[in-house]
């Protein structure tokens, strides 16, 4: 299955453009004020109508009401809402609700986190809305948002890794093994990718998605390499 791969905090035209000649799948704008990378909810109906259709556009949140989602989203009609702060289950569903959108919630990863704590996150969130379509694994920091920091891959289980959104500490450098190690169904990368903050550099978002596909080649390369003995045991 190819990786989805998503572009967060784009604030510039050029940079739209740029993510969509790469290949990208969805393209993310921060309504988060004290993010670098904000754009307030007229300017991102302006660089959504430099998308093109089939693209997803998502929109990221921080602890936001949901009256104030849903009425950004009036402005500015992204497809899909990220929910990237404290949100608790049943505000996140609330959130959701309001705005008349599918929507991702960050779980944060420490250090000390337990991979059945992020099956049982998952669980609890779908029950609680049919809205709910993933987890986005994220590092936890003092601030929101993952600063370019990684977490340790491994905490992921198995059996959630095709369903979740891997982020945090992504780059050109590591993202290839990061999705053969992970296989989670999809990548988000927004500091890896810029040139300085809230802009972004063409050639590394480039270079970044060629990294994610072949991360693809080798798992695909590996799956057609199985012997027939290893497949009539699955």
């Amino acid at each position: 299955m190819r990786t989805r791969i998503k572009i967060c905090g784009l604030t510039r035209e050029e940079d739209v453009q740029a993510v969509v000649a790469a290949g990208a799948d969805a393209i993310g704008f921060v309504f988060y004020p004290k993010s670098p990378r904000y754009v307030t909810p007229e300017r991102a109906a302006e660089l959504l109508r430099v998308v093109p259709p089939l693209i997803t556009t998502v929109g990221l949140f921080v602890n936001h009401t949901p009256q104030e989602v849903a009425a950004i989203v009036r402005v500015a009609p992204v497809s899909l809402i990220q929910l990237h702060g404290d949100e608790t289950v049943a505000a996140a569903a609330a959130i959701g609700a309001a705005a008349g959108r599918q929507f991702m919630k960050v779980f944060r990863v420490k250090p000390d986190t337990r991979p059945d704590e992020l099956l049982e996150y998952e669980q609890a969130n779908r029950a609680a809305s049919p809205l709910f379509t993933s987890l986005l694994l994220d590092t936890y920091v003092d601030a929101y948002g993952g600063a370019g920091k990684g977490f340790d891959w491994s905490l992921v289980p198995k059996d959630l890794a095709p369903r979740v959104v891997l982020s945090g500490g992504l780059s050109v450098h590591n993202a290839t093994d990061a999705v053969a190690g992970v296989r989670p169904y999809a990548v988000d990368i927004s500091s890896g990718v810029e040139a300085s903050k809230g802009i972004k550099d063409a050639r590394k978002i480039a270079d970044f998605v060629a990294a994610v596909r072949a991360a693809d080649t080798l798992i695909e390369s590996a799956a057609h390499h199985e012997s027939p003995v290893s497949r009539q045991g699955l």
